[in-house]
């Protein structure tokens, strides 16, 4: 069963189309990692399926226990947002905000994090600033935020940039491990190389078309040659 279907989608940025006619599906535990040239409507896309941006036409829909609210989300991030002034326990607890009318978090809640915090072996950490953590660290902190939110599935809009070769391989490891407990992991990245030898199946935007298919078939279909000549190695 699909948790994720899309139906003849257009999308649109500062008035101007990027993607026209997109249908694909996402099924329960698959790994989609998401490619192309800047400005094809890769973030686009991720925020119309959050319903942070309204399609200009097309059908989103989730089944098996996916949907809108209950995604874990992980957004690029930018130098001003990793000076957040606020603990590592702060930060992680924060996904429950919008789940709670309470001035307080309930047992469950904090369990979760804290089982999340532990997952992602920042739990020693969970009293410091998160502004003084690593580039690294911080990403763990904010994957463990964005698990609290989803037993289901995971959008992560190039979650490795901007880190060094070492925390970029441990993250790339930690989404991986993930995936392989049966989260189902949608991935925009940029990185071909990561794309072709991880993920199930991949999804190719430009300005001309689309592909969706098979990590198999994206390399047989011709596609992507510009981007797989300069990232394979």
């Amino acid at each position: 069963m699909s948790q994720l279907t899309v139906k003849n989608l257009e999308l649109a940025y500062e008035g101007k189309a990027v993607v026209k006619g997109l249908s694909f599906d996402v099924k329960k535990g698959e790994y989609l990692c998401v490619v192309g040239e800047n400005g094809s409507g890769k973030t686009t896309l991720m925020k119309s399926i959050l319903r942070l941006i309204k399609p200009q036409s097309g059908e989103i829909s989730f089944a098996d226990g996916a949907r809108v609210g209950r995604i874990g989300y992980l957004p690029q991030q930018k130098t001003a947002q990793r000076d957040f002034p606020a603990s590592v326990k702060e930060v992680v607890m924060s996904a429950f905000a919008s789940k709670t009318w309470l001035p307080v978090y309930t047992k469950a809640m904090k369990q979760k994090a804290e089982q999340n915090l532990e997952l992602l072996n920042v739990s020693g950490l969970a009293e410091h600033p998160f502004s003084e953590l690593s580039g690294g660290q911080q990403q763990r902190v904010l994957l463990a935020r964005a698990l609290c939110a989803t037993e289901k599935m995971l959008l992560l809009d190039e979650p490795v940039n901007g880190l060094d070769p070492t925390a970029t391989s441990e993250m790339y490891s930690v989404i991986k491990q993930l995936n392989d407990q049966g989260m189902t992991v949608i991935m925009i990245t940029h990185d071909i190389n990561t794309a072709v030898n991880t993920a199930d199946k991949i999804l190719h935007l430009n300005q001309d078309g689309h592909f969706f298919g098979t990590t198999e078939e994206y390399l047989a279909s011709g596609f992507g040659d510009a981007l797989l000549k300069g990232g394979l190695k």
